[in-house]
């Protein structure tokens, strides 16, 4: 799995043959420059999940329920969710949180919307976390994850990330479920894998995350190309006779006698 937010990216990565697509919140500090995930509307998610479900005919698409989608209560959870589906073109949604999550998880496979739940380090928590921190380390804490990883099982959902815990405890979660986990910073085994897009291409500079692979430099790419535009405008090798749209010669002759006159 992926994270995509637009069109492009979506098309690219269903080309590829990625199984499925998540549009993150995540799209909030990589393309919305957001200290964190917490701004993040429904109107922002659903507006980058339409775009992505124009790009992607092949993965699977989930859209990512933002801060205070589901919160507040089941019917607004189950409101929101439909959301995804109906106004975007997603085919399940995801949320954060373990037990205190359960009902409003029953509620909205209980209309008909697949859930992916999302466990360990949850960004949308980050203040209640004082930062963005591994979780599950402690012996107490371990335990916590791995029955809430039960009971997100019990109240439905198809699969769960598991965000910056120990590989150990993330693969003993793995063993316990039926249902697949997909790890992002914990370790290698989980079932399946998740990063952020514009971590593995190099694309957001403001930090990277140790789990992080780079598989490009994007923007020291970026930066590169658009200091040799400026450069070529600047010296004029930029547009050059192959650039530009030319006129017939009679025509322009015909031209030049009528601005003559």
């Amino acid at each position: 799995m992926l994270t995509a937010y637009d069109y492009p990216t979506a098309l690219a990565e269903d080309r590829a043959g990625i199984d499925s697509i998540l549009v993150g919140d995540s799209l909030g500090m990589v393309v919305l420059g957001y200290q964190n995930t917490l701004p993040v509307t429904m109107e922002d998610m659903l507006h980058h999940a339409r775009a992505v479900s124009r790009g992607a005919k092949y993965a699977l698409l989930i859209g990512d329920m933002p801060f205070m989608s589901y919160q507040v209560s089941t019917e607004e959870a189950v409101r929101n969710a439909g959301r995804f589906l109906q106004e975007a073109g997603m085919e399940a949604v995801k949320l954060e949180g373990g037990r205190e999550r359960v009902d409003a998880i029953r509620a909205i496979v209980g209309a008909g919307i697949p859930v992916m739940g999302h466990l360990g380090l949850t960004p949308q928590s980050v203040n209640q976390f004082g930062g963005f921190r591994p979780q599950g380390k402690s012996a107490a804490a371990a335990k916590r994850l791995l029955e809430d990883a039960l009971l997100l099982e019990e109240a439905g959902c198809f699969a769960i990330v598991l965000e910056s815990v120990p590989a150990r405890l993330a693969q003993l979660i793995s063993q316990r479920l039926s249902i697949p986990t997909v790890g992002i910073g914990a370790g290698a085994g989980c079932d399946g894998q998740v990063l952020v897009t514009h971590d593995l291409l190099g694309l957001f500079d403001r930090f990277t995350p140790r789990f992080v692979k780079k598989y490009a430099d994007l923007h020291g790419e970026m930066q590169r190309a658009f200091s040799e535009y400026i450069a070529d405008v600047q010296g004029r090798a930029f547009p050059a006779t192959e650039h530009s749209v030319e006129m017939d010669d009679n025509e322009w002759q015909d031209l030049m006698k009528e601005v003559r006159k």
